[in-house]
């Protein structure tokens, strides 16, 4: 095959990440990501407004559409933005950015709890 044709049919990995992925690896990311995100969700403050929206509208099917259509654009954009990220800066940038705002998100917590 000549190099340009090559160039033209060769895609990067990244395009067809599902093929990259055993099917071991695609349930393990699956299951980690969905106990996660459900476990995190519990409780929160979109659980409680989904709660409070579906009984105050009397209309819990439609409240259950937007809100699982808004759940899911959020995580798009986090998928988006976490794929940039990974991306455009080293796994040592990451660590050290998610470390520094948690650390903040962890102070503003404490002080929170002291400031009441």
């Amino acid at each position: 095959m000549p190099p340009s044709e090559s160039r033209l049919s060769a895609e990067p990995p990244a395009s067809k990440p599902l093929e990259n992925l055993a099917p071991s690896a695609f349930w393990g990311v699956f299951l980690s990501t969905f106990i996660t995100i459900f476990l995190a969700e519990l409780g929160d403050k979109t659980q409680v407004a989904t709660l409070l929206l579906s009984a105050q509208s009397k209309a819990p099917f439609v409240v259950f559409l937007g809100a699982g259509l808004a759940l899911i654009s959020t995580s798009l954009i986090g998928v988006l933005l976490g794929q940039w990220m990974a991306k455009h800066l080293s796994e040592d940038t990451l660590d050290t950015y998610a470390g520094i705002l948690l650390m903040l998100i962890t102070i503003g917590l404490v002080g929170d709890i002291l400031g009441h």
